[in-house]
This record gives C-alpha cells, sequence and structure tokens, in this order.
C-alpha cells in the first residue's frame, strides 16, 4: 500500500485522524497531490513526530521548526526507510489464535528485537508479521517454546551487532563529513542514505549464503567423519597431521583503544611472527581470524614447538599475550579451507586455554612426544560444542 486515508493513516502510526489533522495544520506532513490520502512517508513522520512529542518537546515548536526550514522529515519519504515498519491490523492475540503459535514466544519475539514487552492484545508491527512465520518454523520442528526462544535470541543478537556496526559507519563515515560541510541533518539523510543502504543490500545476502555454505560445509563433514570412524576406516591412516588455533587475549580491546590503524599493525606484526614460527616447524598458516590464526602442522611435535616459540614472542613484539589450543587428527581440505572435528576440537581447546597458554589434546601426545617439552595433565575437560570430554594437558618448555 503506498497512498493511505486519513483513517488508515492514524490507525497505522497508533494516533487518532484528529492529530493526523493537527499535523497538517501545522505543516509537519503533507496530504498527496490529491489533497485527500496521505504517503508512508506521512506515516512514518506521524510516528516519529509522536515520540518527539511524548518525550517533551511541543508539537507547535516542531511545527514552527518544520515551517521555518530548520526541521524537515521529508527524508523518510526515500526508498530507504521503507523497512520502517507500522503498525499492522493484527493483535498478537489474534495472530496466536489463528496460527497456534504459542503466545508467549509471539510477546518474546518484540523483546529480542529490542522494543518493550507487549500486551496481548497490542498490535503487531508489519516487520513483526514477517518475522513471525519464521519463528514459527522453528516451533513445527518439535522444539518446545524455550528452545525457539534461544534460536530467536541467538539469531538477533547476532544481527544486532552486524546493524549496530553498519550504523555507526554510517554515521561517522557517510553523515558526518557532509554536516561538517554545512549540510544540514536532514539533507545529508537525503543525500548519504542514496547509497549507503544499497551496500549492505547488495552484499549482504551474499556474505549469509558464503557464511552459511562454508558453516554448513565444516558440520557435514564433522557428522560424515563420525560415520567414517563408525566403519573403522581411521584404522588405516598412518599418519595424523595437527590443526592449531592462536588468539590473542585481549586483542580487541586493545584495538579499540588504540584505534584502527594500530589494529592494522598488530595484525602485521602478528602475521609476521606467525609465519616464520610455523613454517620453521612444519606447519602452514591456513586462515588470519582478526586476532588470531589457524594453523595446519605436518607433525603434532612441529606444532607444539612453535606454538610454545609464539607464546613467548608476542609479548615482545609488542602483541598481547596469545593463548593455543592443538589437536591431532583427519583433516580435510576443500575450497583452500580445513574441515573436520580435529579443527574445530582445536578451536574449542584455544578458547578454553588462559593467556600465555598452551594446550593440547591426548591425540597430539599419542603421535609422538615434542622434544624439549613437558606436559602436565589437566584431565578429561568439557568444551563447548564438542560433544564428550577431551582430555588437555597443558605444554611448556621441558
Amino acid at each position: 500500500m503506498t497512498d493511505l486515508s486519513r483513517e488508515e493513516l492514524a490507525a497505522r502510526a497508533g494516533v487518532t485522524p484528529d492529530y493526523v489533522d493537527r499535523l497538517v495544520d501545522l505543516g509537519i506532513i503533507k496530504p498527496n497531490a490529491d489533497g485527500v490520502t496521505f504517503s508512508i512517508g506521512a506515516l512514518r513522520a506521524a510516528r516519529m513526530v509522536q515520540a518527539f512529542e511524548r518525550g517533551g518537546l511541543p508539537l507547535d515548536g516542531i511545527g514552527a521548526a518544520v515551517t521555518s526550514g530548520q526541521v524537515s522529515f521529508d527524508f523518510l519519504t526515500l526508498p530507504a526507510y521503507e523497512r520502517f515498519s507500522s503498525l499492522s491490523d493484527t493483535t498478537f492475540r489474534a495472530y496466536h489464535e489463528r496460527t497456534g503459535m504459542p503466545l508467549e514466544l509471539l510477546l518474546t519475539m518484540r523483546e529480542a528485537i529490542g522494543f518493550a514487552r507487549p500486551e496481548p492484545d497490542d498490535l503487531l508491527r508489519d516487520v513483526e508479521l514477517q518475522i513471525a512465520p519464521g519463528v514459527q518454523m522453528t516451533f513445527a520442528l518439535g522444539l518446545d517454546v524455550a528452545t525457539a526462544e534461544r534460536f530467536l535470541h541467538v539469531y538477533l543478537d547476532n544481527l544486532r551487532r552486524i546493524v549496530e556496526s553498519e550504523s555507526d559507519w554510517y554515521r561517522t563515515y557517510a553523515m558526518a563529513p557532509l554536516v561538517r560541510g554545512g549540510m544540514r541533518p536532514a539533507e545529508a539523510f537525503t543525500t548519504s542514505t542514496q547509497i549507503s543502504p544499497k551496500i549492505a543490500e547488495v552484499a549482504l545476502l551474499g556474505m549469509y549464503h558464503a557464511l552459511q555454505e562454508q558453516t554448513w560445509t565444516r558440520t557435514v563433514f564433522e557428522v560424515m567423519e563420525s560415520e567414517m570412524e563408525r566403519a573403522g576406516l581411521w584404522t588405516r591412516l598412518d599418519h595424523l597431521p595437527a590443526v592449531s588455533f592462536l588468539d590473542l587475549s585481549g586483542f580487541t580491546r586493545l584495538t579499540e583503544e588504540r584505534g584502527d590503524a594500530a589494529a592494522a599493525e598488530l595484525s602485521a606484526t602478528l602475521g609476521r611472527s606467525a609465519q616464520r614460527i610455523a613454517r620453521a616447524h612444519g606447519g602452514t598458516p591456513v586462515k588470519w581470524l582478526g586476532d588470531g590464526v589457524m594453523f595446519r602442522f605436518d607433525e603434532p611435535s612441529g606444532g607444539v614447538v612453535a606454538s610454545l616459540e609464539m607464546v613467548e614472542e608476542m609479548p615482545a613484539a609488542g602483541l598481547p599475550p596469545a593463548r593455543v589450543g592443538i589437536d591431532a587428527g583427519p583433516v580435510f581440505f576443500q575450497d583452500g579451507d580445513y574441515f573436520g572435528r580435529t579443527v574445530n576440537v582445536a578451536a574449542r581447546i584455544a578458547a578454553y586455554a588462559r593467556a600465555g597458554e598452551v594446550l593440547v589434546s591426548d591425540r597430539v601426545l599419542e603421535v609422538g612426544p615434542a622434544p624439549g617439552c613437558r606436559f602436565e595433565q589437566i584431565g578429561p575437560t568439557e568444551l563447548k560444542g564438542v560433544a564428550d570430554p577431551v582430555v588437555l594437558h597443558h605444554a611448556s618448555r621441558g
């Protein structure tokens, strides 16, 4: 719907028709050329102005600022703001009764997005009508309400981080230069939103599919690896490589304090040191992870020695303390990346390690001793994302 009657605008904005009339009289919103209908942009402006008034700003003052040209809501008519939602004509209770979706899950949906918890007889927003069927699918799979809620929170919490980073980028690099150049904020909104939102629109879905492919591939390899193991195929392997993950503790906090240029310099220093040490011990950096590196070593013993050297060298190179996790076992190469349970276990061990620690699994020691190293058993350890406890050992210089 692109054109709204006075009554439709009022209902979808959550105001009265008389309130719409007052906004028109004050010049805050304008009807279309026919003098009777209103655009979706007028709806968005009505919702925003109502929020300003509820916050204590006088409506007459807002109207005067619009009339004088000091303030404008015209940018809300741009296509980029079509994603701004308005109220639907369906309540949470009515949607629950029509679809069978648990009412508690529906109410949690709005909370998880970041808004105040609604009442059952409140109206859903348009965008919530788009989200609800997807959330309902998780419930239809047989998940209980609590599990479905966790699923919803995981999606929205991570997407929120993306959107907030995008918004910070937009304000700093798209809008701020225009405002510093003398442009009014409303004009800057109009100019910058012609391009900025399209960047995410064009790239985001592709990036999501690429990461989805990578994650699903990892899961497929790990599940099929278990099947291969049950079939007895691993008994034929006479050589097991090792995978290690190195993380820099406190890297994110440090780069936030020092800025982007310092972060780039630290990453370059990490890259040089890690490559040099790994290659000296039969290792290859597989991929760089911003605050760390994933390695593959031909021999687990070489991975242990290299990891100890890296942990010792990082602080001396001006880097934060490092922590390393190592596992040995089959790894599978596809599209430039390594997959398999060994990769997952090594990553989880690294996440468990403390700053300055090199932790290795039992399988690393089973393959063969590392010269000049000693190991202190920690014992069976529960690791996130790993089904069975992993026996860990603390590695150090012997």
